[in-house]
Order: structure tokens, then C-alpha cells, then sequence
């Protein structure tokens, strides 16, 4: 089993630490909070640290940072530096240039390097990928997805583009098979947040496909959902439930003379996944790549692309205007 640690013990991390205790060896837990550090390594019978050098010196493999999005850059780094596979958390950096620094560091160390993208690993995505390759659904012509929920008081450091919208940036470049072109958004603040609390962005792929992302963090209620118009029907997906629904549908005979008639018969399939827990299939996937030795399901490469969308974003946000992104 591979011995891993991991540096924050924050809601992310201490999540990390649980399921590495469950399909690996936890070698110790790290945050600059004692209380937070100790609480954690106290609870899953391993060492705590406040200090990530003194973890990094312990016999480990590999390292998950989870920690907030400025420090991310300097502990990549060091634990880079250190010789340890690295799965850091979305969003990989503040930066891309902070994030082009971390690829190539991993890339020349010769490290597997993972970036934290959740949903990729969700059983909903890993059908909707293997639908639209198989070309069951015919040609996907625009996604839409809405990540809303109450205020999250626990992220203090970014706003809802680069802590909620990163996720359904990451999705939709994987689902469309291909690179965003531009990007358009508009949102704020409500006067309660650092930061833009709700956003809306539209995307354009270089293949044609658009798509549209509505995040924030006002809404009573939490919701978790992405939708698909395809040639063959409109699929609906709903993260937390793990649950799809595809809706389809034949001409029927119209009478013109009855305006209330419904001029088609529709064909709704509800599809229940197997319910499965993404963190704990996102740490399996890392700890897998370092053993086979091959690329993670979320390299570096995606994690730097799904930063580069989410601050064109924020730029569009800015200017007020659509970014072009040249590739």
C-alpha cells in the first residue's frame, strides 16, 4: 500500500485523510492549525504536523494539498521538490504562470501530478462521457449546467468562478472533446462576499458546441445539475442524486384544428447509477496512475486549462466584454 499524507486539514483535506485511511496507508496530516492538525491525526491514529516540511521528511509516496488557492504554488513545490507524487486540489493554482511552473517542475522531477477536479470522477460524467463518444445520443450541441447553493463561509480566498464554476469548466472541456474558444460572463457581488458571488459564463467550443454555466452562492437551496441538448434527445444529469434522465421523441399525426394537441410521443428513460463517492474514485485513479505508471484522469494540463477558463471569466467579468482564448 502506498504511504500518502496530506497538507490541510480544512473540509477538503480532512475528507482526503478519511479515504486515504480507507484504501491506503496515512502517514500523517499537516495544517498551520495545531487545533485542526492534532483533531484530525487524532481521530485516524496517525502524526500531525504544522510545519509541511516535517511531514515531507516522513517515508511517503505521494501528497494531496488541499489547502487554500494562494498557498498553492510554494507547497506544489516542495513536495515536488521532495520527490512525492502530488494531487493538489482544484484550483491548481492563482495563476497560470504559477501553474505552468508546477507542471514543469513535476514534469522534470519525473512526479505524477494530479489536479483535484471532482467531477470528473462522478458516475454521471463517466456515463455522459462514454454516451456522447459511443455517439448515442447523436451530436451534442450545448450543455448547460447550474451549481447554486447559500453562502459558503468556509471559502474565504476566491469567489464562486474559481471554487464552483472550475468544476463545470473542467466537465464541459471533457464532455465536448474540445477546447473552449471564447468565453462571456456576467455577475457581481451581492455586497456579503470578498468576492463575485454569482456568475453567469458562456462558452464556445472550437467544434461548435456552447455552452452555459450559472453559479452562486444565494440560492436557498442546492443544486448540482447539468443538462445536454443532443441531436437524439436531451439528457438531464443531477450530480448528488447520481441519476440521469434522457428524453426522446417521435412525430405523431397533427390535427391543425386542435391547437391543444401534443404533435409528438416522448420517450423518457430515468438511468440510477451505481452510487459511488467521487473523492474516494479520484484517489483510487491517482494512487492507480502512480503504480501503472500512466497519466491520472485529470493531468496537469486540464487542471491549467480549467484555470485559464475560469479567469478569462473573471476578466470578462472585469471588462465587461467576451475574452478570446487562442490556441
Amino acid at each position: 500500500m502506498l504511504r500518502v499524507g496530506v497538507i490541510g486539514c480544512g473540509a477538503m483535506g480532512q475528507n482526503h485523510a478519511r479515504v486515504y485511511s480507507e484504501i491506503a496507508k496515512l502517514a500523517g496530516v499537516c495544517d498551520i492549525s495545531k487545533e485542526a492538525a492534532s483533531a484530525v491525526g487524532k481521530r485516524l491514529g496517525v502524526p500531525f504536523f504544522t510545519d509541511h516540511r516535517e511531514l515531507l521528511k516522513q517515508e511517503l509516496d505521494a501528497v494531496t494539498v488541499a489547502t487554500p488557492t494562494f498557498t498553492h504554488h510554494g507547497l506544489a513545490l516542495d513536495v515536488i521538490a521532495a520527490g512525492k507524487d502530488l494531487l493538489i486540489e482544484k484550483p491548481m493554482c492563482a495563476t497560470l504562470a504559477q501553474a505552468r511552473e508546477v507542471m514543469a517542475s513535476a514534469e522534470k522531477a519525473g512526479v505524477t501530478l494530479a489536479v483535484g477536479h471532482i467531477e470528473r470522477h462522478n458516475p454521471v460524467v463517466q456515463f455522459l462521457k462514454k454516451a456522447s463518444t459511443a455517439r448515442q445520443l447523436g451530436d451534442v450541441l450545448s450543455m448547460a449546467a447550474r451549481r447554486v447553493s447559500p453562502n459558503a463561509p468556509r471559502i474565504a480566498d476566491v469567489g464562486v468562478v474559481m471554487d464552483l464554476a472550475s468544476h463545470d469548466l473542467d466537465v464541459m472541456r471533457f464532455l465536448a472533446g474540445s477546447e473552449v474558444t471564447s468565453v462571456y460572463a456576467l455577475g457581481g457581488k451581492s455586497g456579503k462576499t470578498r468576492h463575485e458571488d454569482h456568475a453567469n459564463i458562456l462558452l464556445h467550443f472550437s467544434n461548435g458546441i456552447t455552452g452555459f454555466i450559472e453559479v452562486n452562492w444565494l440560492t436557498p437551496a442546492k443544486f448540482r445539475r447539468l443538462s445536454l441538448t443532443c441531436s437524439k434527445g436531451v439528457v438531464e444529469a443531477d450530480y448528488m442524486n447520481q441519476t440521469v434522465q434522457i428524453s426522446s421523441s417521435v412525430p405523431t399525426e397533427v390535427d391543425l384544428s386542435n391547437a391543444f394537441q401534443i404533435p409528438h410521443e416522448y420517450d423518457i428513460k430515468l438511468v440510477s447509477l451505481k452510487k459511488q463517492e467521487p473523492l474516494r474514485n479520484e484517489l483510487r485513479d491517482f494512487l492507480d496512475a502512480i503504480v501503472e505508471k500512466r497519466k491520472p484522469l485529470v493531468t496537469g494540463e486540464d487542471g491549467f486549462r480549467a484555470l485559464e477558463l475560469a479567469l478569462a471569466a473573471l476578466e470578462s467579468l472585469d471588462k465587461g466584454k467576451q475574452i478570446d482564448i487562442h490556441k
